[in-house]
């Protein structure tokens, strides 16, 4: 998968510096998937959330942190749409970042 926006992840390690090992484990592992259907995702992570429109949110750091993204299938392109902490997902509405 080609991943976009990993300056999102970068600006967020910056303040959360104890989530970098893990959003870089995830972008590697990201950047070396195929994955075609969110079956393919749920497999690797099976407590990501599958959500409209392509959309999922992986549990990050043992669920200590949340990063969304949008997933185009076809072309192999994931988008990251947002990284924080549980307080701030819970603020925002993933279904249309």
């Amino acid at each position: 998968m080609r991943v976009f926006a990993r300056k999102t992840l970068r600006e967020f390690w910056i303040n959360h510096s104890d989530s970098e090992d893990a959003l870089k484990a995830w972008f590697f592992e990201a950047e070396n998937s195929q994955w075609k259907l969110p079956s393919d995702i749920k497999n690797k992570y099976p407590h990501a959330s599958i959500l409209p429109d392509n959309r999922v949110v992986f549990n990050i750091k043992g669920n200590t942190y949340r990063l969304a993204v949008k997933i185009n299938y076809d072309y192999g392109q994931v988008c990251i749409r947002f990284a924080g902490t549980h307080a701030e997902y819970d603020k925002m509405d993933a279904t249309t970042i």
